[in-house]
């Protein structure tokens, strides 16, 4: 890759810019700990990505919001790829803040549980305390089904983004990204995908925000194209790494002489086995090459 150049975390406004003009999307992958975040940033750097590395409010209390902030900035100063530092799914407000004022170079506020005009005004009060933190702000329309940690959304309750809201909602919060619900679902899925890729198309040409999709763990690689190709900007990906690490742990310690006590042993291998989850998913969805 030749000279570093020490790059620092960038925002996710400035890591999806060019995304729906050249036709590619960034993945927001999912880590929990050094092992998977350092092989996720590995995945991304070998094929010369933009990356987005998310942390759930559950990982950042086990880490440490600060510590958080540190580790990733290390691991960007290390690559000469953009790397954008983003607060997953966030419900409390006050903690989004501390994430902000800590170093993160972009927060999720998910306010979709809330009615339409709470979830602006929320979704409004945290992009207006990030500006001056130089941090961008993500917002959820709509409800995307399944479990992402402590947020469960039954079938019953998940609901697809209205065309129709989202102008007003972009416009009156100020977000710089928009996780939009037109079919997917966090976690595993029950069944082959149902993506309602007309719904994405509409929305994608009454709004400019860069659109994400959430719940990016089973889908198709052909959906993943099409949804890219109509307009997605953001894939997220969590539950695929997460059962790529306990996986590998798995079978790792299995593999160990019953003496063998050292950690480096079998952690070492999850950043091997993350980095190759990463690199299939910028192959798919056409970021290779754009860090």
């Amino acid at each position: 890759m030749g000279d570093v150049k020490m790059r620092g975390l960038v925002t996710l406004k400035e890591i999806l810019e060019n995304t729906r003009k050249e036709g590619y999307a960034v993945g927001g992958f999912n880590f929990n700990s050094y092992e998977d975040a350092q092989g996720i940033i590995n995945g991304a750097a070998e094929k010369n990505s933009p990356v987005i590395l998310m942390a759930s409010m559950g990982a950042c209390k086990y880490i440490g919001l600060h510590q958080t902030v540190g580790m990733i900035k290390g691991m960007a100063a290390s690559v000469d790829i953009p790397v954008c530092l983003h607060l997953d799914h966030a419900t409390d407000k006050d903690f989004i803040k501390e994430a902000i004022k800590a170093g993160f170079s972009s927060v999720m506020i998910d306010a979709s549980a809330q009615d339409f005009e709470t979830n602006i005004r929320d979704t409004k009060e945290i992009v207006d305390f990030a500006k001056d933190y130089h941090c961008s702000v993500e917002s959820e329309l709509g409800k995307v089904g399944g479990k992402e940690e402590n947020i469960v959304v039954s079938d019953e309750k998940a609901t697809f983004t209205q065309p129709a809201d989202v102008p007003r909602f972009v416009e009156e919060t100020g977000i710089d990204a928009l996780a939009i619900a037109f079919g997917s679902v966090h976690g595993f899925y029950k069944s082959e995908p149902k993506l309602d890729f007309e719904r994405l198309e509409e929305i994608a040409k009454i709004t400019d925000c860069p659109l994400v999709l959430h719940g990016g763990t089973g889908i198709p690689v052909e959906d993943f194209k099409k949804c890219v190709k109509y307009g997605i900007s953001k894939i997220n990906v969590g539950t695929e790494l997460k059962k790529t690490y306990t996986d590998t742990v798995r079978k790792m310690c299995n593999d160990l002489p019953e003496k063998e006590v050292d950690p480096r042993k079998y952690m070492g291998p999850v950043k091997d086995a993350c980095a190759e989850v990463v690199k299939g998913k910028v192959d798919v969805f056409g970021s290779a090459n754009k860090g």
